[in-house]
């Protein structure tokens, strides 16, 4: 059975700091490339950012320069740094084995005064 358990989240004023982590359980998660999504109110899920089994990564525009993807294959865990946080990255964030149907339940952040 797969498992995806996010944490990290929590309620940071504009320009702080965040890391969450996703750890994994019951797939070979070295071999997969890992997202992170996230879904604010009223909007669409998105992609936020991803990370190859080698370490490549990649991100929405929107957070580049501010967002770091990393993963620890020993532990089957990713994170996602995010610093500068502003209001609009208030959202239930999500992490995901890309090409695959699971979800865990998420972490919310949400960046407030």
């Amino acid at each position: 059975q797969v498992q995806l358990v996010e944490s990290g989240g929590g309620l940071v004023q504009p320009g702080g700091s965040l890391r969450l982590s996703c750890t994994a359980s019951g797939i070979m998660f070295r071999i997969y490339v890992m997202a992170w999504y996230r879904q604010a109110p009223g909007k669409q899920r998105e992609l936020v950012a991803t990370i190859t089994s080698g370490g490549s990564t990649d991100y929405a525009d929107s957070v580049k320069g501010r967002f770091t993807i990393s993963r620890d294959n020993a532990k089957n865990t990713v994170y996602l740094q995010m610093n500068s946080l502003k209001p609009e990255d208030t959202a239930v964030y999500y992490c995901k084995p890309w090409g695959t149907g699971y979800w865990g339940q998420g972490t919310q952040v949400t960046v407030s005064p």
